[in-house]
């Protein structure tokens, strides 16, 4: 078996709307050895992975997958339960997956596979593939290229295989505060993105996103930080404002904590001046070898730095979390504890505690696992006791003098039970503070009693407190601490996203994508666009280059001065990745047509439309689906969009098809070009009205009309911003102002007449595209021009057929072609590109005189440009449009000999 390729979906793909690893996989010799013929190999998988009685696979049972196993099914499918089941054993539950045989590669399959954290899918993908290859007989075995999926060291062993992907799973995973506020955002419908390999989060989309990291907000006020982590200043604010808190002073050596200590009076408490999580905290000091052991700990967490010599309030440790000025909830911390069976020891009674599967490292459970250390054992030694000692049955040791969980003490709900004085001053506390999320520790005899009667008080106020202690107590009722989080960062009737218009299709989606945008402008709003010629933030160019695919998406949803995303949304970015967005408002497929078949298994037309349908398929509820009612393809996929469905045709009048007559009859969006001269008429149907929207010829970007697929892109255009609620005179006026200049529109009908004869840059790069553009060239000539010439080429990845048909069209067009091909041939010998344009070209009916095949995109364009005369018409279909766009404006005539290097046809 052999590892082909491996890829990541991190949104809707074109085999499910759920984000999968997908590991193409060629099962060699092992397509013809379904489980049921590999003796044994059920039973040994389900000895190493039992929790596969579990998957229900197609039958949606439990003990379904391994009714597929006995009655036989194949290795690929296999290794998708055995991923999805290895990351639930590793503690990161992923329960969706498909495979799916590739089309005309036999024995080759997509295994795919959902996941939470990408590293630990791949890890998992990898491990489920040496996993099945260990259970096969020797003669059977063999795994290679494994390296593609994830790089792991050593022969394989499950055991520290699995060992490896736990590790993962606790350094990958949220902890339990950041989870539970993801969980809530996305029961709320607002988009999450994960900003870093931690707690870094963004919810929601543009200008309306918010970040976090566990509970800072980006709300949260830095001065609230620095005061919260500087204990003395917290106190002195604290206690100006008639807040309770312990008398304490900074010392910054031991002779003065002595010496303070005197004036306080014990018990005390030593901690360092900014730490948290109880960490360097010794409490209930009673003696001055106490003092100098709390001193020295409390000094080696503040890392040499002064440490608060406080008094020691008597009582309960409780944690109240205030939200946004509001108390939100309450926790008495109980410390470490064990309790004596009269036969083991402390030690071997924090081992028993510890095997609890609540507890973990660090906060990666909801409690924390007992450590053994410095301050235990003298916590200990305070009462007599030492980690080997024998407790009576019944009786209870603390661990430690604090009751912070991250040092394993445990939690009980008192939400419903604190008083209200309590509750005020713990809620002032966080406002003095400045606080947007604050975790007061609160010491009192009694919550349920004022502590301004029993005595008692704060004694800290934490930025970034944690929330699992809220979650999931230990005792009592979990509290809903994400909800008033949420309503703080998105208060009812605020929105989290910004509106994502997502325009797809063969041909026309730059020039719709650049239209769409042009228009927005007009109604003052900030457009984020993605385009090939690169990532646009209004008319500032942030990300140059070919920007159709998911990454640069993100770029533009992730900039907080975005208002509205214009997504470009390319075939290659949907099959590599996925989208970037789990919902847009407004998607439009603008027509389908033979392009890139042969590639990453779409091998029809209708695959290619199957790929781009996903754009409409995602399309809210309330959203608009904009789909080209001349096209076949696209006007079969209204059965699945999303949202209601807005037509756009150049058949208006009689030749409209009858559905749609119907679908205007009926009150829906239709936006419709009725013939007439120069173009014909742009008319809107909406709501059982019409009206007439423009003249297509008052579109610059049509050339007075004879560009037909400019118009339909205008069409396109205003339904989809109808769709978004932009009034029609603001359409009217913006697209009246759009030109196929190359300033507007790079590379699409830019025009340039400075040479004494015409040169149109476009970049038709298939059939479709270039029988479209030979409409224009047509109308051009019938006009004016005498003679056409053209520069033209087709990526090397196309098929053959489809690089001759482009060839056989653009002899139909042209009177002279210079025919090229990139440095790049895409895997394709030297000059076959060339020879196939010509024997497509031949085919056509043109002379072989009148072709010329040229390596190189800037030899071919020069070698066009030297040979056109005063009225003439040159036409460049480039690849790389700044550099031809530089090339044609630059030209000068020259009576030198050409230095192109020409390719003798064979």
């Amino acid at each position: 078996m052999s590892v082909l390729e491996t890829g990541v979906y991190r949104g809707p793909h074109y085999y499910s709307h759920t984000p999968m690893v997908r590991i193409m996989l060629d099962l060699g010799r092992m397509e013809d050895w379904p489980t049921d013929r590999i003796a044994g190999f059920t039973d040994r998988l389900l000895e190493m992975l039992p929790g596969l009685e579990r998957h229900g696979c197609c039958y949606r049972r439990r003990g379904g997958f391994v009714r597929r196993l006995r009655d036989g099914t194949w290795i690929g499918h296999v290794t998708e339960h055995a991923a999805l089941e290895l990351q639930t054993m590793a503690g990161s539950r992923a329960t969706r997956g498909k495979t799916r045989s590739v089309k005309n590669r036999p024995g080759v399959y997509n295994v795919m596979f959902a996941y939470n954290e990408e590293d630990v899918a791949l890890m998992a993908g990898r491990v489920a593939l040496e996993l099945v290859n260990s259970l096969l007989p020797e003669d059977l075995a063999g795994l290679e290229a494994l390296d593609r999926i994830y790089v792991l060291e050593g022969e394989f062993d499950f055991g520290a295989r699995m060992d490896a992907l736990k590790r993962l799973v606790r350094r990958s995973t949220y902890g339990p505060t950041t989870q539970c506020l993801v969980d809530e955002a996305r029961r709320r419908g607002i988009p999450v993105m994960r900003l870093n390999e931690h707690s870094f989060i963004q919810f929601g989309h543009g200008k309306h996103q918010k970040r976090i990291r566990a509970s800072i907000t980006g709300n949260t006020s830095l001065i609230g930080v620095e005061i919260a982590g500087d204990k003395a200043l917290t106190k002195k604010l604290l206690s100006e404002s008639g807040i309770p808190v312990p008398r304490g002073v900074v010392v910054r050596n031991a002779e003065d904590a002595v010496r303070e200590a005197k004036r306080l009076r014990y018990p005390l408490v030593t901690k360092p001046l900014g730490g948290n999580h109880g960490r360097g905290i010794t409490t209930s000091v009673m003696s001055e070898e106490q003092l100098r052991f709390g001193f020295v700990e409390a000094q080696a967490e503040a890392k040499g730095r002064s440490v608060i010599v406080e008094q020691f309030f008597e009582g309960s440790d409780h944690r109240i979390l205030v939200v946004d000025g509001k108390l939100i909830a309450v926790a008495e911390r109980v410390p470490a504890h064990v309790v004596g069976d009269g036969a083991r020891s402390i030690e071997e009674l924090v081992e028993e505690v510890n095997r609890d599967p609540r507890r973990g490292d660090g906060h990666e459970k909801v409690m924390t696992r007992i450590k053994i250390d410095a301050h235990v054992r003298e916590y200990l030694e305070r009462s007599g006791l030492g980690v080997n000692s024998v407790p009576a049955a019944g009786q209870v040791v603390i661990l430690r003098a604090t009751a912070n969980l991250s040092t394993g003490g445990t939690a009980i709900d008192r939400t419903n039970e604190i008083h209200p004085d309590n509750a005020e001053i713990a809620r002032r506390a966080a406002l003095i503070v400045g606080l947007d999320i604050a975790g007061i520790d609160f010491i009192c005899p009694d919550i349920t009693r004022s502590a301004r009667e029993t005595g008692g008080g704060i004694v800290e106020v934490n930025a970034a407190p944690g929330f699992r202690m809220h979650i999931e107590p230990s005792e009592g009722a979990s509290r809903d601490v994400a909800r008033p989080v949420m309503e703080m960062l998105f208060p009812p009737g605020s929105r989290a996203e910004v509106p994502i218009i997502a325009i797809t299709g063969t041909n026309g989606k730059s020039t719709v994508a650049r239209m769409v945008k042009h228009v927005l402008r007009y109604t003052g709003c900030t457009v984020g666009l993605t385009s090939t010629s690169g990532v646009y933030i209004n008319d500032v160019l942030v990300s140059p280059g070919d920007a159709t695919g998911p990454r640069s998406a993100r770029i533009v949803l992730r900039d907080p001065t975005v208002e509205v995303a214009v997504l470009e949304t390319a075939r290659g970015g949907l099959l590599r990745e996925g989208l970037a967005f789990e919902e847009a408002d407004i998607g439009a497929v603008l027509n389908v047509s033979p392009d890139h078949l042969g590639l990453k298994g779409i091998e029809t037309v209708e695959d290619l439309a199957n790929v781009k349908s996903l754009i409409i398929e995602t399309i809210k509820r309330r959203g608009t689906s904009v789909l080209n009612a001349d096209d076949p393809l696209t006007s079969k996929m209204a059965r699945r969009a999303g949202g209601r469905i807005a037509w756009f045709s150049l058949k208006g009048g009689n030749d409209m098809p009858d559905f749609l007559r119907r679908h205007i009859d009926e009150g829906g969006l239709a936006v419709v070009r009725e013939p007439g001269e120069e173009g014909g008429t742009l008319v809107v149907h909406q709501g059982g009205m019409r009206e007439q929207l423009m003249q297509a010829a008052d579109i610059p970007a049509t050339l007075h009309g004879m560009a037909t697929f400019n118009i339909a892109n205008a069409l396109a255009v205003t339904a989809m911003c109808i769709a978004h609620d932009v009034p029609l005179l603001t359409i009217r006026s913006a697209l009246g102002t759009f030109q196929s200049t190359f300033e507007q529109n790079p590379g699409r009908l830019n025009v340039f007449d400075e040479h004494g004869f015409r040169v149109i840059l476009d970049y038709a790069h298939n059939a479709a595209g270039l029988e479209a553009l030979g409409e224009v060239i047509r109308g051009l000539r019938q006009r004016r021009y005498k003679k056409a010439l053209a520069a033209i080429s087709i990526p090397g990845d196309r098929r053959d057929e489809d690089i001759v048909e482009m060839g056989r069209i653009a002899s139909a067009i042209f009177d002279e072609i210079y025919f090229r091909e990139d440095p790049s041939t895409r895997g394709r010998p030297r000059g076959q590109v060339m020879n196939l344009l010509k024997q497509g070209a031949l085919e056509g009916g043109m002379t072989e005189c009148r072709i010329h095949l040229i390596a190189g995109e800037a030899e071919a364009t020069a070698a066009a440009l030297q040979a056109a005369k005063p009225g003439e018409l040159v036409v460049v279909t480039p690849s790389e449009v700044d550099a031809a766009w530089k090339q044609v404006t630059q030209f000068r005539k020259t009576e030198l000999p050409l230095r192109a290097s020409l390719v003798a046809a064979e």
